[in-house]
C-alpha cells in the first residue's frame, strides 16, 4: 500500500462511529483545521489566537480585526455542528450546507453585502465570482445547480468517496453559491462527506494553497479532476501522517548506563 492507502486503512481501523469517537480522534486537529482554511483566506488568523479561543473561548491582547475573531469563533461552532450531524447520521444534503455556511458566516457579512440582502445561511442574490476564471453561477441558477450537485453524490460506495469529495469541492467552489465564505464551506463540507463515508478528513495547508488553487483552476479550465484528487491524497497523508506513524526513540537503558 501506498502512503495514501495506509492513511485511509489506519483511519478506518479506529472504527468511528460514535459523536465521541469522532471527537476523540479530531483532539489535537479540529484547531489545525479551523487555522489552516482560515488561513487560507484571511492572513490575520494565527495559530495562536485560534488555539486560546478554540481553548478559551477568548484572546489575550488583541489588537486585529474583529471580524477576523467572529471568524476563528464561528470554526469552532462550525466544528460543533461537524460533531453533533455525524453523531446522529445527518445526511449530507443542502440543510446542512446551509447550516455550516450559517455557522461559518455570522456576525462576519460587511456592510455592503447587507444592504443587498445578503444573509449569512442563504445562497447569494447578487453576482460574485472567483479564481482567475472569474467562475460562479448566476444567483437564479445556484439552488438548481446544488440540487444536481447533491443528488449526484447520494449513495457513494465508500471506496469512491474521495473522488466524490473531490468534485464535490471542485464543483461547489465553480458554482460558488454564497456572496461569502465559499472557501470555508466548501472545506469542511468536503470532509463532513469524507468523515461520512468512513474517509480521514483533510487539512488543506495554508502554505500549500498555490497547488490547491492551481488543483481547483484545472477543473475550472478544463474539468480535470485529477490534480485536485491528487492534492487531496498529498494533503491526507500530511494531515495524518504523524498520528499514524508517531516518532520513536530507538533509546536503551544501557546508553545512560
Amino acid at each position: 500500500m501506498n502512503a495514501y492507502e495506509k492513511t485511509v486503512s489506519w483511519w478506518q481501523n479506529r472504527g468511528i462511529t460514535t459523536e465521541a469517537d469522532l471527537a476523540l480522534a479530531f483532539t489535537g486537529h479540529e484547531v489545525s483545521f479551523a487555522y489552516h482554511s482560515g488561513k487560507i483566506e484571511n492572513d490575520q488568523i494565527t495559530y495562536h489566537d485560534t488555539r486560546e479561543i478554540f481553548d478559551h473561548d477568548g484572546v489575550t491582547d488583541y489588537t486585529g480585526d474583529l471580524r477576523t475573531l467572529f471568524e476563528i469563533r464561528n470554526a469552532k461552532d462550525a466544528n460543533t455542528l461537524f460533531l453533533a450531524s455525524f453523531g446522529t447520521g445527518r445526511s449530507f444534503e443542502e440543510s446542512l450546507l446551509l447550516a455550516f455556511h450559517l455557522e461559518l458566516t455570522k456576525n462576519t457579512y460587511d456592510t455592503h453585502r447587507w444592504q443587498l440582502g445578503e444573509r449569512p445561511g442563504t445562497y447569494k442574490l447578487h453576482d460574485y465570482v472567483t479564481g482567475k476564471e472569474e467562475v460562479g453561477a448566476s444567483p437564479e441558477d445556484v439552488s438548481e445547480e446544488m440540487s444536481e450537485l447533491l443528488a449526484e453524490l447520494q449513495d457513494i460506495p465508500e471506496q469512491h468517496a474521495l473522488t466524490a469529495a473531490a468534485y464535490f469541492h471542485a464543483k461547489f467552489e465553480n458554482i460558488h453559491p454564497f456572496a461569502d465564505g465559499n472557501g470555508r464551506t466548501g472545506r469542511i463540507a468536503m470532509n463532513y462527506l469524507l468523515v461520512f463515508h468512513n474517509q480521514p478528513p483533510i487539512i488543506i495547508h495554508e502554505e500549500d494553497r498555490k497547488g490547491y488553487y492551481d488543483a481547483l483552476e484545472a477543473w475550472d479550465l478544463r474539468q480535470d479532476l485529477e490534480p485536485l484528487k491528487s492534492f487531496l491524497k498529498e494533503q491526507t497523508v500530511k494531515t495524518w501522517e504523524k498520528q499514524r506513524e508517531p516518532v520513536r526513540m530507538n533509546v536503551r537503558l544501557s546508553s545512560f548506563l
